[in-house]
């Protein structure tokens, strides 16, 4: 179970102090999918940033997988996430001197896991084989997409954290990778919480949450298997 309870976070600018986040709470169990939706600037990655450690909340509390997520030193939190989280950003972020396969197998490497064998098999689920000893400059984005996303799972997080990851691809090309993402987690028993601005995405989801100006606005569950 990830829990969020009371998230509030404000940012400092040049023009002063912006509340970001207000008292945000919400729940995803274990296997499930989250989406949550809003315009740019509503505070989507920001909250994002929160549950994944990436920036500390003001106010509130986080429990992911039992963990209280704000009570752990620096070297425990980057532990955490190393091995019981993993991330997908808008464009992609593959390592370019690595080639397809060896930015998959990264994370296996930190971990000290086990490399050829995993790797070759998310490749094959991700219908992307042929393409392992290709350099990312040589990948389309939904390729690139792909890739992120097994390099995002190879080490079997328990936690999915997936930021605008179809913000720069066609409609088509962003629901088959959502469909992708969401078949493999739920198989694998790891959780996803999903930012995007499109709608057509949401109903695939368990759960979605709007957040308008840092607040939750809405809240609908989905009937999905």
């Amino acid at each position: 179970m990830i829990q969020a309870c009371s998230i509030s976070k404000s940012h400092q600018s040049g023009r002063g102090t912006k509340k970001v986040l207000h008292d945000i709470s919400f729940s995803v169990p274990r296997g499930s999918t989250l989406a949550i939706i809003g315009k740019s600037g509503s505070g989507k990655t920001t909250l994002l940033n929160c549950m994944g450690g990436l920036e500390r909340p003001d106010t509130g509390s986080i429990h992911c997988l039992g963990v209280d997520l704000l009570g752990l030193s620096k070297r425990e939190l980057s532990r955490f996430q190393r091995t019981k989280m993993g991330f997908i950003f808008q464009s992609g972020n593959l390592l370019s001197y690595l080639t397809v396969f060896e930015n998959i197998a990264f994370p296996l490497a930190l971990n000290r896991l086990e490399k050829e064998r995993r790797t070759t098999e998310l490749l094959e689920k991700t219908g992307l084989l042929e393409l392992k000893s290709a350099m990312p400059h040589e990948l389309s984005g939904g390729e690139t997409q792909r890739i992120a996303f097994a390099r995002a799972i190879a080490h079997a997080p328990q936690m999915l954290l997936a930021d605008e990851p179809t913000a720069n691809l066609d409609s088509q090309t962003g629901e088959m990778l959502v469909k992708s993402m969401f078949t493999m987690c739920r198989k694998e028993g790891c959780a996803i919480i999903l930012s995007t601005h499109d709608h057509n995405l949401v109903s695939l989801s368990d759960k979605t949450i709007t957040i308008l100006d840092g607040k939750i606005s809405h809240e609908k569950k989905h009937q999905n298997t």
